[in-house]
């Protein structure tokens, strides 16, 4: 029995030290410039245009009352020769759609990309329609791209008896490889002298740490930061019309990224995250107070017999006061980190909810070495 329990032990302590080791191990981890940094320039483009969805099951707009929908399928009606003005419309099974989608890189003529296809009026439900051909333009109002297909739809919603459940969002769904791309945009990187590498999170530290790795790569000085976000690299002359191969070596590089100290709260949810290098100096704090708790347990007061008295509903009350005595002022010393401060605020019995307006208070007084960011 005794070998077992060294053995369970033994056993947990493998565990957790294994576990220590990850996360001391990751707390350092090196990252590619690939994951941390974009290459100016090389981004995609937003595309937007305004399409019918057609052949739904009596859940399109009530062109009656959606106007844009009733413009839209006459106009169409009258591109294809049917003149539709003077006619009495009332069908249900055409919707009005924003459609959006996302130009990548260097994508070339014929190529094909998603499109997401929002309905604008009170269409109930996409399911089973087809988007008629929708051109889809950029910022300066070329058309780039042509969309057209059925519309696959992961939610749905059912009624009958008056009872209705919805599930997801079917008033919007996506088309796979649903646009293809008519227009390019143009950008030629052999010609380049420079190029640019943007942090995704602009730092000092990690702007100054991406240069001196590229140039170690390079063994001279041909990059350098310019800002906390951006680092410039003048193109070697060995590298010259050989960008790519330039820019794949540098993907593959790895630095240590350096952020500040943070703590993000989400006061909707209650959540909150706290950076590693979060400090606090010496305070001392104290958490909880009065509450009164009233309860009522009502019960049925029934007369003797040949009384004359009535039965009524009475209630017995029972009052309850928790002045929180367990929970006593404590102190955090001089630069604690996050597991000690964790460890302190829990055995004052701290829920999330109080936590946060505890890390609020100790910012408030000078003593969080950190940016506290509510979202």
């Amino acid at each position: 029995m005794m070998r077992t329990y060294i053995a369970n032990k033994i056993g947990f302590l493998s565990v957790f030290l294994a576990l220590f080791l990850i996360s001391a191990t990751s707390a350092n981890a090196t990252s590619r410039i690939k994951d941390i940094a974009d290459f100016e320039g090389i981004r995609e483009n937003q595309l937007v245009g305004y399409g019918l969805v057609v052949g739904l099951n009596g859940t399109g707009d009530n062109i009656k009352s959606i106007n844009f929908a009733r413009e839209s399928l006459i106009s169409m009606l009258d591109k294809i020769g049917i003149n539709a003005r003077d006619g009495q419309l009332k069908s249900k099974n055409i919707a009005a759609v924003m459609v959006t989608a996302s130009l990548p890189a260097f994508g070339r003529q014929g190529s094909k990309i998603d499109v997401i296809v929002s309905a604008m009026g009170d269409a109930k439900n996409l399911q089973g329609g087809t988007l008629l051909a929708t051109p889809l333009t950029g910022a300066d109002g070329e058309v780039y791209a042509v969309a057209q297909g059925q519309v696959a739809v992961a939610g749905f919603s059912a009624s009958a008896g008056g009872d209705s459940i919805t599930r997801g969002v079917p008033t919007s769904g996506k088309i796979a490889n649903g646009a293809i791309i008519e227009n390019e945009v143009p950008f030629t990187l052999e010609n380049m002298e420079s190029i640019r590498i943007a942090l995704r999170n602009p730092d000092f530290t990690t702007s100054r740490r991406v240069a001196d790795a590229i140039n170690s790569l390079l063994g001279e000085k041909r990059a350098k930061s310019i800002d906390p976000s951006t680092v410039e690299l003048a193109i070697p002359y060995q590298y010259q019309g050989k960008i790519v191969d330039l820019m794949t070596k540098i993907e593959q590089l790895k630095v240590q990224p350096d952020l500040p100290a943070k703590i993000v709260i989400d006061e909707t949810s209650g959540i909150i995250i706290i950076g590693k290098d979060v400090k606090i100096n010496r305070v001392a704090i104290a958490q909880g107070n009065l509450t009164i708790k009233v309860t009522e347990n009502p019960f049925i007061s029934q007369p003797l017999p040949f009384s004359g008295g009535e039965t009524m509903l009475a209630s017995n009350t029972d009052i309850t006061v928790d002045e929180q005595e367990t929970r006593k002022l404590d102190t955090l010393n001089t630069g604690v980190n996050l597991q000690e401060m964790v460890d302190g605020l829990n055995a004052l019995g701290v829920g999330p909810r109080d936590l946060i307006s505890i890390l609020q208070a100790i910012k408030a007084s000078g003593a969080l070495q950190a940016d506290i960011e509510v979202i």
